[in-house]
């Protein structure tokens, strides 16, 4: 990190209540840089990247200044209403400034009539956002995750020797949390619909040396299977009351993604996920043993996809009870859904909204105390929902 940082000293920090935890502050935005004349235009998904510390690959380009060489300096922007067309020589939309950087290849080879490029395109030198890249840095130790995903994981607290179900899992990291938190003993059965992601579970699992994890391409809302089979088999569909604990991160909305600089979804996409929740979280609860634990989580801010769908499952579950989350560091679940004060208390929403965020350069870092950083990590997060439940004995 001093490498990457110049010899510049960023703290890094351990969180007190979760102590597999490193939070690392992220500078800027940085309002000093001078942009250049030559200008390179990428996609939003490439934009996110960047913000994060990634630099920028050739299939995240869209555009470049007319006479780009190879080592030019060059400012870089984000098209964040997808307007511009690919391989134009400029853009006059509307752009968010990312930073700037040195191309390592020409116009010519990044929009090659061979067929795309792979590999750097740019490589960020000044980005408004100096956050550390990870690439090859430790990769069999540590796993960049945002503060609520690593949450999620220590509230369902899977023990060694248990089965534990995560639905919906790509791309993996929730998944090798939770065989990491059993110490790679028992079985973590791992499930999403789309092939290349289930590839990436295994490949973070084998990255992350865990042999407790197995992952399969199969659709959650098909997982419970209805004939009784001789023999408990390996993959799904499974048998009722086949798991200890189950993780359902629902697919959801996103509205609480971040960096975000622009949501594309429709109004008809962002209602298609509640029903799809609820067939999921059906499945899961007749999967699970009684006595075990069911949390629900997603990185959404809607009350329909969040408190809603609690209100939803304890009207549609009577065997279904809330419980207190540990640790619990968002704040409590939000009103206008119906539910009881006492229930809301059980519930974690990280509100990123909640807390006013402000730059930081080096030097205003040197002023925070560590109590303070820990703090604002705490909810400088991304906006995310947890609900945990216990099944009880259904006798």
């Amino acid at each position: 990190m001093k490498q990457q940082f110049k010899g510049q000293c960023v703290p890094v920090l351990e969180h007190p209540k979760l102590q597999d935890i490193l939070l690392i502050p992220v500078i800027g935005p940085r309002r000093d840089l001078k942009k250049h004349a030559s200008e390179v235009i990428v996609g939003a998904q490439c934009g996110y990247a960047v913000l994060r510390g990634a630099h920028v690959y050739v299939p995240g380009i869209i555009s470049t200044s007319r006479f780009l060489k190879a080592g030019d300096l060059v400012s870089v922007y984000s098209d964040i209403e997808g307007k511009c067309k690919k391989g134009a020589k400029e853009f006059e939309g509307v752009k968010v400034f990312l930073g700037n950087g040195i191309s390592e290849l020409s116009r010519s080879e990044i929009f090659s009539s061979s067929g795309p490029l792979k590999g750097m395109g740019i490589r960020m030198i000044e980005p408004v956002y100096l956050s550390p890249s990870f690439d090859n840095v430790l990769p069999s130790q540590l796993f960049l995750q945002n503060l609520p995903s690593v949450v999620v994981s220590h509230i369902l607290n899977p023990q060694p020797g248990e089965r534990i179900l995560d639905m919906c899992a790509a791309p993996g990291g929730k998944t090798t949390h939770l065989a990491a938190l059993m110490h790679d003993q028992g079985e973590v059965i791992a499930m999403d619909k789309i092939a290349n992601k289930v590839k990436k579970i295994k490949q973070n699992a084998k990255l992350l040396q865990l042999s407790c994890i197995k992952a399969f391409c199969y659709d959650g809302t098909k997982a419970l299977s209805v004939e009784k089979k001789g023999h408990e088999q390996e993959g799904p569909p499974f048998l009722p009351e086949s798991f200890d604990r189950i993780l359902l991160d629902a697919p959801c909305s996103g509205m609480g993604q971040r960096p975000n600089m622009a949501y594309a979804s429709t109004l008809k996409e962002v209602t298609s996920y509640k029903p799809l929740q609820r067939k999921l979280f059906t499945v899961a609860v007749k999967l699970l043993k009684p006595g075990g634990v069911l949390v629900y989580s997603t990185c959404t801010i809607t009350l329909s996809e969040n408190e809603e769908q609690v209100g939803w499952a304890l009207k549609t579950f009577p065997c279904l009870q809330l419980q207190p989350q540990e640790p619990h560091i968002g704040g409590e679940g939000m009103r206008g859904a119906g539910l009881p004060l006492d229930q809301l208390k059980l519930l974690q929403r990280f509100d990123p909204s909640a807390v006013t965020l402000q730059g930081m350069d080096i030097n205003s870092l040197q002023d925070f105390r560590e109590e303070d950083l820990i703090s604002l990590a705490n909810k400088d997060c991304i906006g995310f929902f947890i609900a945990k439940f216990i099944k009880l004995d259904s006798k």
